[in-house]
């Protein structure tokens, strides 16, 4: 953009400066990642005092717009709508809006709460840049155990024969599904042999896999709990079987609205339900394991299970019934979800088609990453990361809680026992898209309860706190509760 000294009115000088550069952020020639010139720089070249440039530059901060990065300058950091800016331009404008931005906008926030969300909608949302991101599912990264896992590179490096470096069974190193089979014994309940276990890319890639197999064994219909993840839905429907909702409440999937439903398959999270947090109880867990008996397949996401705080482990469906429970897990969670390692216990019956569609689809994980994780959790090095992650995680948690209690007092906190995240419902006056939307334009990523619903209920936010320092925690509630109060 160019901004010329004669163009600057004596009066309103920071007013005029702040608009200008607004109007740049909104029309694209600033786009998100842009550094805004050094205030001193910017005050040279526009013959104007220093004072006036770093107002300026405040009231973008305050908007949400930029923030400062110390030695990283000035940053723009999300694009307002072009409403705002008219309503700027017009002088109507007095707060962040909450309207929904306009995707037209080159650079603008996207409009990602209207209408239905699509298949690129959590592709779309993590690209959105915000200063405060509650995007539930994500751990802490910046604890990544990076000196230990260089040791146990270089420890396998160091041993590492040449078979090691072929293409290898399609099912997984041998060394990772055995240290696998140790990790799910002792902090799962689940005792299964290293050929039992299928290693694969996350448990997205587990049910891709399953997809056929499951067609093939005439299953063309998997119930999801209601709410229930809206990812795992999307790609069960890519895999076109049908996604009949089963309601959740406090006992877990109330599975005679599962027998309802007529499907021989479940995709269930009886550890930590997504989103509301319910662990399955013991009288469910026996009417399920009835159902399953009767003919029903229990696909067990064995969702942030290790994530527990205030309450003590529950085995795994998978310990209790083998024959008719099809396990998956991965570390996505507990290390990274740019590892892409995961595995499948499946049903004896499941085990050599689903080995067979691995070798067809990418011929096994590659190896080197496998032996390293191997390592990591027979080295004990993987146990000690999960509880630093326990006690950090539990002081963001904490710092939401209070800070929900706060600034949303009329909320209701669901699944806080466990997690990385909470899930938050409050009275219907306001739709949860319009505050996900509000909050987005002030610079506060998260999702609608509403997006991982079929069946209609009270409005709502998933809000996952992993990965957001206490003090960010903090503020960030605060400015939803700010547009809760003003959208209502």
């Amino acid at each position: 953009m160019q901004l010329d000294a004669a163009d600057v009115p004596l009066g309103g000088k920071a007013a005029w400066l702040a608009r200008r550069l607004r109007q740049a952020i909104a029309d694209g020639r600033l786009t998100v990642g842009s550094r805004l010139p050094p205030t001193r720089v910017l005050a040279a070249e526009l013959r104007l005092s220093r004072g006036v440039i770093t107002e300026a530059y405040r009231r973008l901060a305050e908007d949400g717009h930029v923030e400062g990065r110390r030695r990283g300058g000035t940053v723009v950091v999300a694009a307002p709508s072009l409403a705002q800016v008219r309503a700027r331009a017009t002088g109507l404008y007095r707060s962040p809006a909450p309207a929904a931005p306009d995707r037209r906008v080159p650079g603008a926030v996207p409009d990602l709460f209207s209408g239905e969300p699509g298949a690129d909608v959590f592709d779309t949302l993590r690209a959105t840049h915000a200063r405060i991101d509650f995007t539930p599912g994500q751990p802490d990264l910046t604890t990544f155990p990076r000196a230990a896992w260089l040791r146990a590179e270089r420890a396998v490096l160091a041993g590492l024969s040449f078979e090691n470096l072929g293409y290898g069974d399609p099912r997984g190193a041998p060394q990772l599904r055995r240290a696998v089979t140790a990790w799910l014994a002792t902090s799962r309940g689940i005792r299964v042999e290293p050929d039992e276990v299928l290693v694969v890319a996350g448990t997205a890639q587990a049910l891709t896999l399953l997809h056929p197999v499951l067609r093939d064994d005439g299953i063309d219909s998997v119930a999801v709990e209601d709410p229930g993840s809206l990812g795992t839905r999307q790609h069960l429907q890519n895999g076109n079987l049908a996604t009949p909702p089963v309601p959740v409440d406090q006992g877990g999937v109330r599975v005679d609205a599962l027998r309802a439903t007529g499907a021989r398959a479940a995709l269930l999270t009886p550890a930590h339900q997504f989103p509301t947090g319910v662990v399955t109880s013991g009288e469910r867990r026996r009417e399920l394991l009835l159902w399953a008996r009767d003919g029903g397949l229990v696909m067990e996401d064995d969702y942030d299970a290790e994530h527990r705080y205030d309450r003590p482990p529950v085995p795994a469906l998978r310990a209790l019934l083998a024959d008719r429970v099809c396990y998956m897990g991965s570390v996505s969670k507990l290390l990274a979800p740019a590892l892409r390692i995961g595995w499948v216990v499946p049903p004896p019956r499941y085990r050599a088609p689903l080995t067979e569609a691995k070798r067809f689809t990418d011929l096994g994980n590659a190896v080197l990453p496998q032996l390293v994780l191997a390592r990591l959790m027979e080295s004990g090095d993987l146990e000690r990361h999960l509880h630093l992650l326990r006690r950090r995680h539990r002081r963001r948690r904490d710092a939401m809680i209070a800070a929900l209690a706060e600034h949303l007092p009329g909320a209701v906190v669901h699944g806080a026992a466990a997690g990385l995240h909470l899930t938050v419902t409050y009275a219907p006056e306001v739709p949860d898209t319009d505050l996900a939307a509000a909050a987005l334009a002030r610079g506060v990523k998260c999702q609608p309860l509403s997006w991982h619903r079929q069946i209609p209920g009270n409005p709502g936010l998933v809000l996952g706190y992993a990965a957001t320092p206490p003090g960010s925690v903090t503020e960030g509630v605060a400015i939803l509760g700010e547009a809760l109060r003003e959208l209502g």
